[in-house]
Parts: C-alpha cells; structure tokens; sequence
C-alpha cells in the first residue's frame, strides 16, 4: 500500500483548520473540525491522523489515551512508510498517558515500543529534490546551499523527500528564474527524518522529507507531478513570510 500525503485531502484540510483555529485561540471550534474529520474519515489513514488530533484536545487522561490508541491502532493496519516514521511518537505518546495513569507496566511497554521504532528511517524511495536549476543525470547535489526559506541562512544538509509533489512544491519556492524541475535523487550517505516538519503538525513524518550531509546522485528527472495553481503558490509565499518558526539547521 502506498499512500501519498495529500494537502487536498479534506481530512488533511480540516485538521489543518483546527489547528489554524487552536493557534488562534479557539479551542472548541477546532474541537468541532477535529470530530468534523474523524466522522468524514473513510480509511485507516484518514482515521489515523483524526484520532491522533482528537487525542491531541483531551484533557482527561483515559480519553487521551482512548484516541491516542484508536491513532495508532488505525496506523498499525496501513503498515507503510508514509506512516511508520508515526509508530515512535504514538507510543511516546500513549506512555505518557500511561503514566499519568500511574500504570507503570504499561507505560514501561510503550516507551519501549517507541524506542525501538526511533532510528534510521527505513524508506526506500524513489526519492525527489526540487529546484530550478538545470542539471543532469550523474550531477551531484551537495549541501550547502542557501535556504529558500531565510536568504542569509548557509544549509548544513541536503533536503529530498519521496512525494513527488512536495518536490514541486520546493521547485515552485526555489530562487531563480529557470522552470521548475523535480529530479530522482539518490543519497550517497545515511539521510534522517527532516526535524523542520518531523511531528511539527502530524505525528512523524507523514510528508517523508529528508536530509542528509552526503551528496544525493541525480539519477533521472520526474515529469509527472501537481502543479501548483498561482493563487495557492502565492499563498505559500505569504505563509513563509507570516511564519516566524525557525529552521532547524
């Protein structure tokens, strides 16, 4: 099974709307979009991400602790590398309610279980940078490189990620004035979980976005993928300008 994170999906949407309603304050709206997402969930996936916010907004421990193990429940029936990077993080997460419960048995198992799914991230790929330079098959992409999102900030890594999409996505931001490409990369070293996006929002890294201080191998270019419409890439501009989080380096 392999799943692609999609920004249009309406489950995806409205978790987004939640939480863009919870930073402003308004908790029980973003509580009604939250449930609003877990009613209109109709798979694993879907259903996974839901529970995971509705578990999120408890204040009761046992309830979060319902939700949080509905979550993982929903992500352990998908096994795919969209979701296990989440595995770690659902079982941090249900440890701690376990231990707010004072069982520390159960709280001990899971933080177990957790540890053991931290590490390396397993994906295979095929993998995508995206930028508007014009490059080719055999070139290699070295770290080092200005940031698209901060003009005076050197980057220690290289950044790639296994959604074509979010490849395009990076192309369209990218400085210069040449088209946007997405190319097939492979790393040539051990790469990591991107920290800038790993559990910011969804638990893992849903998005499978990586980096690595090791050259990645251009091996082909990606044709195929979702275009950007102006008036959303323009809203993506005005975002990164807003935002005041910063880059993990």
């Amino acid at each position: 099974m392999n799943i692609k994170f999609d920004p249009n999906n309406i489950v995806i949407k409205l978790c987004m709307m939640g939480m863009s309603l919870e930073d402003s304050g308004n908790v029980e709206e973003a509580s009604t979009m939250f449930h609003k997402a877990w009613n209109e969930a109709t798979d694993d996936y879907e259903k996974f991400i839901a529970a995971y916010h509705l578990a999120r907004q408890q204040k009761n421990i046992a309830d979060k602790l319902k939700w949080m193990e509905t979550s993982l429940q929903c992500a352990l029936k998908i096994n795919d590398d969209n979701v296990k990077s989440a595995y770690a993080t659902l079982y941090a997460n249900i440890a701690q309610c376990y231990e707010e419960l004072h069982d520390s048995d159960n709280a001990k198992r899971n933080y177990e279980l957790s540890e053991l799914y931290k590490g390396a991230p397993s994906d295979k790929g095929p993998f995508y940078h995206g930028t508007k330079a014009d490059l080719k098959v055999g070139d290699l992409l070295t770290a080092g490189g200005v940031s698209n999102y901060e003009p005076e900030l050197q980057m220690n890594h290289i950044y790639f990620t296994a959604n074509p999409n979010g490849a395009g996505l990076a192309a369209a931001l990218a400085k210069g004035e040449g088209r946007e490409r997405v190319y097939i990369v492979e790393p040539t070293g051990e790469f990591e979980n991107d920290p800038n996006v790993t559990d910011k929002k969804f638990p893992g890294n849903l998005t499978r976005s990586y980096r690595s201080k090791e050259p990645l191998r251009i091996i082909g270019e990606e044709t195929e993928w979702t275009k950007l419409t102006t008036a959303d890439l323009s809203k993506w501009r005005k975002n990164l300008a807003k935002s005041k989080g910063e880059i993990i380096n």
